[in-house]
């Protein structure tokens, strides 16, 4: 099959594109420099202009655009830049999907997010309410540019995805230099649930549902079993085979980072209804073996 991908050169479009290839796809990158060879393609989201006749030539557009959310501080510039990147992307590609003669697919990133951050031991699938919040906002306008593409009667794919640990990159880069310190901590009392998957299983769920012609609507890309905050900081702490007794207060957290804290300070249990429901398999449906994974 022949893809197009925005957001091809971060950590989760990186690793799908290798996978793509690897089993013999056909793979274009949407970049916004001038291209370097026939797998890339120049785009410019925030003008909305991309090359028609590819987007009309591929089976599958997966657009992953979008400012890194874990900068800090978020300055007002910088939650316009969070927000903008986002929907102009996602706009850009879905116009161009509903424009298209033979519409491709259109799988298109979302985030967890959209539920909130505060939602304690509530278990949250593909029906439950959304929440509030800036990246509650952010994914809402996020999914709402995407239904362009539906409603002109293209598949869609909503990839509603939570934290993707893995050692190249993200998050789990960021906590490996402190862990392997003897710094890592868990975040208030740890109590809190942390949704997230490995690597691995968000590329295999990417390629499940681009493969799966009935596929379409909001997707949850989590682990099965969700691990607390301190969970996490445990098998962490085992793996890297250092202490992990300290402890991060919640309160000067909050005061510091403002709404940002929420990310390690909320508590969000997703679970992936509509994957497990469609016979889709995890490789590592719990901490330990996400950990296992991203850190062999």
């Amino acid at each position: 099959m022949k893809y197009v991908i925005g957001g091809a050169s971060g950590q989760t479009g990186t690793a799908l594109c290798r996978h793509l290839r690897s089993n013999g796809h056909d793979v274009v990158a949407l970049v916004r420099r001038d291209p370097r060879g026939p797998n890339e393609s120049r785009w410019d989201p925030y003008t909305g202009s991309v090359d028609a006749a590819l987007i009309g030539s591929a089976d599958v557009v997966v657009n992953l655009s979008g400012a890194d959310p874990r900068r800090i501080p978020w300055t007002p510039a910088y939650k316009r830049r969070i927000l903008d990147s986002r929907v102009s992307a996602t706009r850009t590609l879905a116009r161009a999907v509903a424009a298209a003669t033979s519409k491709p697919a259109f799988l298109s990133a979302s985030g967890s997010t959209i539920y909130g951050a505060e939602r304690g031991p509530e278990v949250l699938t593909e029906t439950s309410r959304t929440g509030s919040g800036f990246l509650c906002s952010v994914a809402l306008h996020w999914e709402e540019e995407a239904s362009i593409a539906a409603d002109a009667g293209a598949r869609v794919c909503l990839l509603r995805t939570t934290a993707t640990l893995d050692r190249t990159g993200g998050l789990l880069q960021l906590m490996l230099p402190v862990f392997r310190l003897g710094l890592g901590a868990r975040f208030g009392d740890g109590s809190q649930y942390f949704s997230c998957l490995s690597l691995r299983d968000w590329v295999a769920a990417v390629a499940w549902l681009a493969a799966d012609d009935s596929a379409m609507g909001a997707y949850n890309l989590a682990c099965p079993e969700t691990p607390t905050n301190a969970e996490l900081t445990r098998e962490l702490a085992r793996r890297l085979r250092r202490p992990a007794v300290l402890r991060a207060p919640g309160a000067p957290m909050r005061w510091v980072l403002g709404e940002q804290a929420l990310a390690v300070l909320g508590s969000s249990r997703v679970r992936p209804a509509r994957l497990l429901d469609s016979g889709f398999e995890f490789r590592d449906p719990d901490v330990a073996a996400i950990l296992a994974t991203a850190l062999g």
